[in-house]
This record gives C-alpha cells, sequence and structure tokens, in this order.
C-alpha cells in the first residue's frame, strides 16, 4: 500500500513540473512591447531660404597716403582704436613748409609793393597823355607793366596759398571715422606725397555682404525682389552663435555673362554685434512666406525605396507605415508637406529597431524647438531693423 502511494505521488509531481515548464514556455513566446521614444507631431511656421558663403566689407576703407612729401616727426594716434574724422594722425616736420610759406609771403609783400607803383605809373600815364605830355607808346608800357605786375602778385599769392595748403597737409588727418590700423610707416621716415602708406581706416558702424545669386535661383524665386523692398536677410557667423538681421540694399543692373550670376548686397549692423570686415559668414535671403507644416525630428524618417516614411503610433499604440512628402530640413528636424497632422504620433527615433504592425510601449518625448530656427525673418520689424542698422 506504501508503494502505491508513493507511485501516485511521483506521478503528480511529474505533471505539477509539466505543467509549470508549459506556462514558463508560454510565457517566453510572448515579450511585453519594446519601449521606444515616442513624440507628438507638431505644426510650426516655416520658410524655405538659400544661403550664400561671402567676407564681410566695409562700406569705407581708406588707404591713408600723404598729400605732401616730408620726414614723420609724430605718429599722434592709438593702434587699433577709434578716431574721428579731421583727427590727426601723423605730424610731418613743420619746419620746410613754414619756410616756404615765409618766404612766400615775403615775395607777395614785394609784388604788392611793384603792383602799387605800376598803378601810380600807370594812372599818371592816363593823365599825361590826355595832355599830349607823353607819347602814346609810353603810356601803354606802363600799361602793360601794371599788368605784368598784377599777374605776377597773383601767381605768387597762388604759390602762398598752395604753401599753407601744404602746411596744413603736414598734419596727416582721418578722412573718415572709423578703427584705424596699425602705424605702417613710424617716426623719422621720410615719406613721399601720394605714395607712401602710413596707415588704412575702416568705417565701423555698418558691414556690406556682397553674394552672388544665379541666375536660374534668382528668376524662380526672386525675380519680382528690388533694392528698394529692403528684403531682409540673416548672417551667421563661423561661431555659429545665433543669426544677425539685415537687409538688402542692393542689386546690381545687370547679370554677370561670364558666371550667370548677379551681384546682391546686404548691409548689417556692426557695431551691435561686434561685425569685422573681412570675416567669413553666411548670407540667407527667403525665397518664399512662411507656412504652417509638420514638423519631425529628421532621425524619425525612414526610407522604402524611393518612398520616404515615418511609422505612426496608433490608438491601440501599434505601429503603423505612413508615407510623407518632404519639405526643408532645419538643423535636426525635417518639415513635412503632406502625410502627417497636428496630434499624430510618430517614433522619434525611426524604424531602426522596429517595424510596422509592431505593438510598443509609448515613451513620450517632447521636441525642443528652442535652437532650431525656422522662420528666416527677425522677430525685430522691419522699421526697427532698418533704423538700427542706419
Amino acid at each position: 500500500m506504501k508503494k502505491l502511494t508513493y507511485a501516485f505521488s511521483l506521478i503528480a509531481l511529474a505533471i505539477s513540473l509539466s505543467g509549470c515548464g508549459q506556462s514558463n514556455a508560454h510565457q517566453e513566446q510572448t515579450p511585453p512591447p519594446i519601449t521606444i521614444d515616442v513624440a507628438n507631431v507638431e505644426m510650426q511656421p516655416v520658410q524655405s531660404w538659400h544661403t550664400f558663403t561671402t567676407r564681410l566689407e566695409a562700406p569705407k576703407r581708406v588707404v591713408l597716403k600723404p598729400r605732401v612729401s616730408g620726414q614723420i616727426e609724430h605718429v599722434v594716434f592709438n593702434e587699433g582704436s577709434l578716431v574721428q574724422q579731421g583727427e590727426v594722425l601723423f605730424r610731418l616736420d613743420p619746419r620746410p613748409f613754414v619756410a616756404e610759406v615765409e618766404r612766400l609771403e615775403a615775395q607777395l609783400a614785394s609784388a604788392e609793393a611793384q603792383l602799387m607803383q605800376a598803378k601810380q605809373e600807370a594812372t599818371r600815364a592816363n593823365r599825361l597823355i590826355k595832355q599830349k605830355a607823353i607819347s602814346a607808346e609810353l603810356a601803354e608800357q606802363r600799361q602793360a607793366t601794371l599788368s605784368r605786375s598784377i599777374a605776377g602778385r597773383n601767381a605768387i599769392a597762388a604759390e602762398l596759398e598752395s604753401a599753407k595748403l601744404d602746411f596744413t597737409f603736414s598734419k596727416v588727418e582721418a578722412p573718415i571715422t572709423g578703427v584705424v590700423s596699425r602705424a605702417l610707416t613710424t617716426e623719422g621716415n621720410f615719406v613721399t606725397a601720394g605714395q607712401t602708406d602710413l596707415t588704412t581706416l575702416v568705417s565701423n558702424q555698418q558691414v556690406y555682404a556682397y553674394f552672388d545669386i544665379d541666375e536660374r535661383t534668382w528668376n524662380k524665386s526672386f525675380a519680382g525682389v528690388t533694392a528698394e523692398d529692403k528684403a531682409l536677410v540673416s548672417l551667421e557667423r563661423l561661431n555659429n552663435q545665433g543669426t544677425i538681421p539685415g537687409y538688402v540694399d542692393f542689386i546690381d543692373n545687370e547679370i554677370n555673362p561670364t558666371t550667370g550670376t548677379l551681384r546682391v548686397r546686404a548691409v548689417f549692423d556692426a557695431q551691435a554685434y561686434n561685425l569685422k570686415p573681412g570675416a567669413f559668414a553666411r548670407v540667407s535671403i527667403n525665397a518664399n512666406d512662411s507656412q504652417e507644416l509638420a514638423i519631425v525630428p529628421e532621425r524619425a524618417i525612414g526610407t522604402d525605396l524611393k518612398n520616404r516614411f515615418v511609422l505612426v503610433v496608433n490608438q491601440q499604440n501599434n505601429l503603423e507605415y505612413r508615407l510623407v512628402t518632404l519639405g526643408e530640413r532645419y538643423g535636426a528636424y525635417r518639415a513635412i508637406t503632406s502625410g502627417l497632422e497636428q496630434g499624430d504620433r510618430v517614433a522619434a527615433n525611426g524604424p531602426a529597431r522596429v517595424g510596422p504592425g509592431m505593438p510598443i510601449t509609448p515613451n513620450m518625448v517632447e521636441l525642443d524647438f528652442n535652437t532650431t530656427q525656422f522662420v528666416l525673418t527677425p522677430k525685430a520689424s522691419n522699421s526697427t531693423l532698418l533704423s538700427s542698422v542706419n
């Protein structure tokens, strides 16, 4: 009897163990849904624009040269400083110019004395000729002497005026307001009028950015734009720390037949943004008005042969295949022109680990648009922008 009871116990234990094995096997065949990042599709105002590379230029740039020859006595300015128009930058040795002025002043005084005498003799000759006390030939000679005296006095007066100008030019002044470079020629050096480079100056209120738009792009996107429209543009420097607003103030009057491009110029506030002439920059100009489009992460988009698609999460948290039409890319995000609507949910990281029809556990993530520019037009109003640049 004990043996029979023991046998039934073994059979019951085997059945129990077999049931546990079947239960564990069933659990292994149905794993829980995978957890993935899911983002809500959001609508944003976006624009498309064209970007061009350029170098910034100063509206005014002067290579300063002396207007008279002489030896530099003093370099007056601080290198790299802001100077005002008319401020003295170099002083030449003034003594040769002072001496020339004094010499010509003496000659002018002598010429005026001779002129006075010639006038008196000519006046006397006119009186005597009426009395027939002198010959007509002598009267004409005195009148000619008077004319020569007047011409001589005027010539010396003109030379004196030129010498005074040379004395004034011995002080080399800033022809524009701007930032001065280093002194290329220092004290003690002899400089030649119109030849020796003294320094350079660049204006610092504004900077220009010239860029070339090819003929096809111009006709397609900008054919109706004129310089009077003050079309707004955006400038980005190498440090990529935000964009700087500006506007178009010049469009060339013809397309370059050699390059097939049209030269366009934008102007920016140099002081407000510490812009330096010669700096590399990217200039962007919008091609259309803004429109509301769906925005998704670029990595959410998959490629299926020639099609682009995203995986949409339905109400049952299953993934669905959705064809989309792509718009412009904006940093880490892409605009979708068709295929998605506000409120749709998409797999934020795309089809890398998942596919259509799979059940998932959504981990909702929020898209951060704070550092992404979707609209080129600056936030400031057009009138505010123009006044700041001007």
